[in-house]
């Protein structure tokens, strides 16, 4: 379901709909024909009617007060705004479940309100780009962290629909980072994070490497020109590397591999071990239109990892188990699916690729429950630059596909048509891959010297 539907759990941020920002806010004149038309629209759906009675009712609740016409009185007495934003906060610790001093909860509610504004900065930075001017935040809902005034802009006709529209979703973006916060102190998500590498250095790491070491590697793949998949892959020391020449349809891509040792022998891997941080799981909470993170989160802990070859797969699958065992605790594997040796990856997000090989299952071991993702050399360059595959391309679609970018960049505030820019985001990040004079290290670009050799 889109965030954009009438049963979505974003109503009151969809400027489609009758909670959307208007022109101008009128609180005195309740009677007046824009009210009437608004009423007669907001009742033609009774679920939306119901969420509007339960927002207005927290608004009121979070203000204390007890109609819309006592909001200008707080727009105007800095005293009671700020005995409000007391109030409020107050409110918001017990809500959260956040112990400590007013100024320990002010500061967890501010940490909130920077993963608001890094959402869309995020985007703004890599999917929206080269519109960054478009969608930037107005400096005043920026600068403001606390949500009392926050909410009092909504209200306030001196600010512009731009600008209310960003306060409303700042809200709603910081009480999704709030979820999230009180779900991660809630699982002791931290803890078990510092759990997992801990456990990865004693148990699945050789101890032939000293703690962050790494063997640098190079993949040298050459592409079909039909979708630029991967028809050849082969692994090239640093020590060659200045003897090789890129041309058109050839990528070179670096690998910094760990080692695991089964049987007296040693084995590659490149790993790459993530927690995601708050502004991508707000992020997925939107896409997957929820407001559980219990519910939508459920790849916190996560790691991917690259192996030559399928045989090495098996073999590194089979030593997380032993391993879990030497660390004293049973290891299963839930929700596994394999398409590196043949079949189609059942896509199950917007944007995602059917097309994409890869093994993954989610490992539950020492009070954890792991995200495991794990390619060949093969594979992954396809992962990485495959037409309709490659991760930049998914995350455009997902963000477009889903209805998110709608949702927190509307056409009638931004004016952007977001099937133009969706377009031709994935048609720059395509010219980006596929451009023969430019190689991927650790996921960021650098150019080759004008012979074409590395210099």
């Amino acid at each position: 379901m889109s965030v954009l539907d009438d049963n979505s759990v974003y109503t009151s941020l969809n400027q489609r709909g009758p909670l959307a920002v208007r022109d101008s806010v009128s609180l005195d004149r309740l009677c007046c024909r824009q009210n009437k038309e608004w009423i007669a629209e907001l009742r033609r759906s009774e679920l939306t009617v119901t969420k509007f009675r339960a927002l207005r009712r927290q608004i009121f609740e979070f203000l204390n007060i007890a109609r819309f016409q006592d909001i200008p009185q707080l727009l105007a007495d800095d005293r009671a705004r700020e005995q409000c934003s007391h109030r409020a906060f107050r409110l918001l610790g017990n809500m959260f479940g956040i112990n400590g001093t007013e100024e320990g909860i002010r500061f967890r509610v501010n940490e909130y309100a920077r993963t608001a504004d890094n959402v869309i900065r995020s985007l703004q930075n890599k999917i929206f780009a080269p519109y960054a001017s478009h969608v930037a935040i107005t400096n005043e809902v920026e600068i403001t962290a606390d949500p009392v005034d926050l909410l009092l802009m909504v209200f306030d006709d001196r600010y512009h629909k731009k600008a209310r529209f960003e306060a409303h979703r700042k809200l709603s973006l910081m009480s999704l980072a709030g979820s999230i916060d009180q779900r991660e102190r809630e699982t002791e998500t931290e803890e078990k994070f510092a759990h997992f590498l801990t456990f990865l250095r004693d148990y699945v790491w050789s101890s032939g490497q000293k703690i962050g070491e790494h063997d640098i590697v190079y993949l040298l793949s050459r592409h079909d020109v039909t979708d630029f998949s991967c028809s050849d892959v082969s692994v090239i020391k640093k020590e060659d590397i200045r003897r090789v020449r890129l041309e058109q349809g050839v990528k070179l891509t670096l690998l910094k591999r760990r080692r695991f040792r089964v049987g007296g022998r040693e084995l590659p891997i490149y790993v790459s071990i993530r927690k995601k941080p708050p502004e991508a799981k707000v992020l997925k909470l939107l896409r997957k239109n929820e407001k559980n993170p219990a519910v939508a989160v459920d790849d916190e802990l996560g790691l991917m990892a690259v192996l030559n070859t399928a045989a090495d797969v098996k073999i590194f699958q089979n030593h997380l188990t032993q391993s879990a065992s030497k660390a004293d605790s049973f290891m299963i594997l839930e929700d596994i699916s394999d398409t590196l040796t043949g079949g189609m990856h059942k896509a199950s997000s917007n944007g995602s690729s059917s097309k994409t090989p890869m093994l993954k299952f989610f490992a539950r071991l020492g009070g954890m429950r792991v995200e495991f993702i794990i390619h060949t050399n093969r594979s992954w360059v396809n992962y990485m630059y495959q037409r309709d595959v490659a991760h930049d391309e998914y995350e455009v679609k997902r963000i477009f596909d889903s209805g998110v970018a709608e949702l927190l960049f509307p056409y009638s505030i931004y004016f952007l048509d977001h099937q133009s820019v969706r377009n031709s985001m994935i048609k720059l990040f395509r010219k980006q891959i596929e451009d023969a004079w430019m190689w991927m290290e650790n996921g960021v670009e650098s150019s080759l010297g004008p012979s074409g050799y590395l210099r």
